[in-house]
């Protein structure tokens, strides 16, 4: 596919990866990006091909009002999450509700209420910000690991229902990223901006599941041997 002339929507793209995603849609000579944001007023709309939208991920009728502006789209970037830390065991049943509001939930809304948009372009995408750890489990984040992994099975139906319509329907899934979502973990961080670079590439080049930087040779060892993988996760 090529970007050039394409309309994008991207949520959650007033900080971290949604803010390098803009920057990097733009480098790609994109027609528009619509910046969707609870806090769109933080938004750097210096470039005229940016349009800061309202948008909570968790409000019908915020969707619903997106869904009555945007009438064509060619991308939508389902990127707004949050992470909560907590041991499966002591979560309270707020945190997990609020993780899969916004990381499951918040995919399914966009992604029904945009298909008409999406379906008057000839090459309509959704991509799906998940994580690698929708593949195998972290300890003092069993809220956000389950909500990936939800987002991740609901990917695969997204994929399947929508491949008659001719939308094709990505999964991105990353490691650690060095926003101010993870600034209090330990690990090492890969920077937004190659991670955007890196998702980008992966829509020109029409991959379905796309595992940016660092998180491709992890990939790799959860294919040869699962096992390993979820007691690597599981020791850090």
């Amino acid at each position: 596919m090529t970007l050039q002339n394409t309309t994008v929507l991207i949520t959650g793209a007033n900080r971290g990866l949604g803010k390098a995603l803009v920057s990097a849609f733009l480098q790609a000579d994109v027609e528009r990006v619509y910046a969707a944001s609870r806090h769109p007023d933080h938004l750097d709309n210096s470039d005229n091909r940016v349009t800061p939208v309202l948008l909570d991920v968790c409000d019908p009728a915020s969707i619903q009002q997106l869904a009555e502006r945007v009438t064509k789209l060619d991308v939508l970037i389902n990127n707004a999450g949050v992470l909560t830390f907590g041991d499966i065991l002591s979560d309270s049943e707020a945190d997990l509700d609020h993780c899969l509001d916004v990381n499951l939930k918040g995919v399914w809304r966009l992604s029904r209420a945009l298909l008409p948009a999406l379906s008057s372009s000839h090459n309509g995408r959704i991509c799906n910000i998940l994580s690698l750890l929708s593949l195998a489990s972290m300890p003092g984040l069993s809220a956000y690991n389950l909500s990936k992994a939800a987002a991740w099975s609901a990917t695969l139906s997204l994929r399947a229902s929508l491949q008659p319509r001719g939308i094709q329907v990505h999964g991105v899934f990353p490691g650690a990223i060095d926003t101010d979502m993870t600034a209090s973990m330990d690990v090492d961080k890969a920077p937004p901006e190659a991670i955007a670079e890196d998702i980008i590439q992966g829509l020109l080049e029409g991959r379905e599941d796309i595992y940016p930087g660092p998180a491709e040779e992890v990939y790799q060892l959860w294919r040869s041997d699962h096992k390993a993988v979820e007691r690597l996760f599981a020791g850090v």
